[in-house]
């Protein structure tokens, strides 16, 4: 196994250059296969778990629901929380900022990113939570995608890129977790689920961070300071999948009920229209 770690950081860094020796014997982060490994897990899980829960009662997880959401919130808010003190009043640029300027900052980021991309390995349990409860239409390929897709090019952007311009997006995406968390633990209670209104402007909040996501990587690349310009529009294209994938989930699951919910209120006019003609005439009748 040391032998095939070694060959793949060989083949990576003969790819992507040398990596950021700061986060060299970090938790996770000096081989790729634990990363690979517990990603094609989770994909193996995604593919029996349905399968091995088709015969079997679904779970409910009430309880666990609320734990596990509400300590993901937590966990987003303290990340927020750091990386927001960090670099308040800090000499990071918004436009572009290198890795190497700011010594003090650029480890504080770095922290709070590291725990930002442990944070995804927690989120795969938003998946078997689905599979034990068979909510099985919310195995989606934008789901998986997401969770794959995110685990891994965060493993990939903190040997690389572990501070400067790469604050951005974590500090949105964990404002937008801790949001989306809270929902979904206080939907996991009864009682409050009724109460519960905003659940479809969570995913507007998910589109203006992608759209804002773009717009800041857009400015190192019109004001270089020296943040390779590949991983800079490898962003830009992930966020523009997201982007789509995302709108097309959000004109499914809202634009359609409208409709549907439109086109049900004319149909029940027009019969109650009808209804009220057929009583008179037979009145008069």
């Amino acid at each position: 196994m040391e032998a095939l770690d070694q060959r793949l950081n060989t083949f990576l860094e003969s790819w992507l250059g040398p990596r950021d020796q700061r986060v060299r014997g970090w938790l996770l982060l000096d081989n790729y296969s634990p990363t690979l490994a517990l990603t094609l897990v989770y994909l193996v899980v995604v593919w029996t778990g349905p399968k091995y829960m088709r015969h079997r009662q679904a779970l409910s997880c009430k309880g666990l629901l609320v734990v596990y959401n509400m300590s993901l919130m937590l966990l987003s808010l303290c990340i927020f929380y750091q990386l927001v003190s960090a670099l308040w009043n800090s000499s990071y640029d918004l436009y572009c900022q290198d890795t190497n300027s700011a010594p003090e900052v650029d480890n504080k980021v770095m922290n709070a990113l590291w725990w930002y991309y442990f944070s995804k390995f927690i989120e795969f349990m938003d998946t078997v939570f689905f599979i034990l409860r068979k909510n099985n239409h919310q195995l989606t390929f934008l789901h998986v995608y997401h969770h794959v897709s995110m685990l891994n090019i965060w493993w990939f952007v903190l040997n690389w890129l572990p501070c400067g311009h790469s604050y951005f997006g974590p500090t949105l995406n964990s404002f937008v977790h801790v949001v989306m968390y809270s929902y979904y633990g206080l939907s996991a209670i009864p009682a409050v689920r009724p109460y519960l209104w905003w659940k479809k402007y969570i995913t507007q909040l998910q589109l203006i961070q992608f759209f804002l996501t773009v717009l800041q990587t857009m400015g190192a690349i019109i004001w270089p300071c020296g943040v390779p310009i590949g991983w800079l529009y490898f962003q830009i294209l992930y966020m523009i999948t997201l982007t789509v994938f995302f709108s097309n989930f959000y004109i499914q699951t809202y634009k359609k009920d409208k409709r549907e919910e439109l086109k049900n209120s004319t149909s029940l006019s027009t019969n109650g229209h009808s209804k009220r003609n057929a009583a008179l005439k037979t009145k008069m009748n």
